[in-house]
């Protein structure tokens, strides 16, 4: 391994819980109903991005996906600019420094929220640059946004340690690879990659 890709929301932060109480208000804002299963709807949506979190929007909230989002993303930005909670562990993977690790998080996130993230929590030190999701052409499930960190860090991709905690997030091998398998993921309620 000569590089480690961070996804970002439920690995590093403790954001997807927050992500998650802002439907709520987003839709009652746009007038619009609640999903009829929230659960079902808030566990498919964790970790899509670009078209992949439209057609599940769409799939689960009337009228136009794109407004309901772009509501989501302004309630983000106000919530996540007074700071979000690091997960354990996080400042101990910051021990890859001294390993003289590369780092990069690839997040399906928009790329203000992540630099914002990274800033606030003061973890943006650790990290060499940022992908999102909204940068990529497939955003997760599929591996171009962990392809896009590797190429970032002018490293093949299967020189590459991705860790992901969500199982919409990307595949499961272990190393980056552009057949789609990417990512170490353990199982259990509030998954963290290892």
């Amino acid at each position: 391994v000569k590089a480690v890709i961070f996804d970002m929301d439920g690995l590093m932060f403790d954001t997807e819980r927050l992500w998650d109480t802002l439907w709520e208000p987003a839709c009652a804002a746009l007038g619009l109903p609640l999903p009829a299963d929230m659960e079902k709807f808030k566990a498919g949506g964790r970790g899509l991005a670009g078209d992949n979190l439209r057609r599940h929007v769409a799939e689960y909230i009337p009228g136009d996906p794109q407004k309901v989002l772009d509501k989501i993303w302004q309630l983000g930005d106000e919530r996540f600019a007074r700071g979000v909670p690091c997960k354990k562990g996080l400042k101990e993977l910051a021990a890859l420094e001294d390993m003289g690790l590369p780092r990069i998080v690839a997040s399906s996130s928009p790329r203000n929220m992540i630099e914002m993230n990274l800033q606030t929590t003061g973890t943006a030190r650790y990290f060499h640059d940022v992908v999102s999701g909204t940068e990529v052409a497939h955003s997760k499930p599929a591996p171009d946004t962990f392809l896009v960190a590797a190429e970032k860090l002018h490293l093949d991709p299967h020189d590459c340690l991705v860790l992901e905690d969500s199982f919409n997030g990307g595949p499961r091998r272990g190393l980056c690879d552009r057949d789609g398998a990417g990512s170490a993921a353990a199982d259990g309620g509030d998954r963290a990659a290892v």
